[in-house]
């Protein structure tokens, strides 16, 4: 008779060395099981590098789905054709994704951001469809404890200094959209404002983060800082997850670029 591999060297006993090294494996990769569990809450692991093109929802393992989201299409629902003219925008904004903005990813799959949920500067709750007008946004999610946001702040300020505008007259307007997901102290954004002396940027304010945790569910929101740029409908051009210089002559190049291009001004005409 064929003998099984466990069979082999004889029966397995009570503190036999081979069970004794058996278990001492399974206690090994139980605890780095949970360290690596442990760093992934903490940190958010999962974003990937910077420079990976974003191709819309991610895949991977399924997983417990979040709320829905109000006023957010599903992509079996028609999603694909109403973002396919900002995804192509995106990829013609690729030549440009050099410098300062080399980490800027095309949206490869047309993909919608949700409308995301949070407060106006006047505590009062609001929508990212309700702010920034009927142009281009650049949606950024950040923290005071995430030192990479802080560092960008002030050139997302001066990048809404010198692009910030309501539109009008067939020309589309833009807008830098901050939102800040600080949970535990609500006056920490505030202060923060004050100190770095950015006055061109309304503070709009997340305390719960449901906004970053509703963005996983288009692949978006697995690290900080975070930013996507999203036309007038909430469909994506393109997106870098982390930091950027967005005050960089390569930034106002591509945002410029994106509100010149033809075909976005046909989809948000009227």
């Amino acid at each position: 008779m064929t003998e099984r591999p466990e069979d082999a060297g004889g029966p397995e006993t009570e503190g036999s060395p081979r069970r004794t090294g058996r278990f001492a494996l399974l206690l090994a990769a139980a605890v780095v099981a949970g360290a690596v569990a442990g760093l992934a809450g903490v940190y958010g692991i999962g974003g990937g590098p910077r420079n990976v093109v974003a191709t819309g929802p991610a895949t991977g393992p399924a997983s417990p789905p979040l709320p829905a989201v109000a006023g957010v299409a599903s992509q079996a629902s028609g999603v694909d054709d109403q973002c396919s003219v900002a995804s192509a925008a995106g990829k013609r904004l690729a030549a440009l994704a050099t410098g300062e903005l080399a980490a800027f990813a095309p949206t490869e799959k047309p993909t919608r951001i949700p409308d995301l949920a949070f407060l106006a500067p006047d505590g009062q709750p609001t929508r990212l469809s309700q702010v920034g007008g009927d142009g281009l946004k650049l949606v950024n999610i950040w923290a005071t404890w995430c030192v990479p946001c802080r560092k960008e702040m002030p050139a997302l300020d001066e990048l809404q200094a010198t692009l910030g505008s309501k539109g009008g007259d067939g020309a589309p307007g833009f807008e830098v959209i901050t939102v800040n997901i600080d949970t535990r102290d609500p006056a920490k954004p505030k202060t923060f404002f004050t100190e770095t002396g950015l006055t061109h940027l309304a503070l709009y304010t997340d305390p719960k983060a449901q906004a970053f945790q509703d963005l996983r569910v288009v692949g978006r929101g697995f690290g900080l800082p975070t930013t996507m740029l999203i036309d007038a409908q909430g469909c994506e051009l393109g997106h870098i997850a982390g930091p950027a210089e967005w005050a960089s002559p390569d930034a106002v190049a591509l945002v410029k670029a994106a509100l010149a291009d033809k075909g976005l001004a046909a989809t948000a005409a009227p």
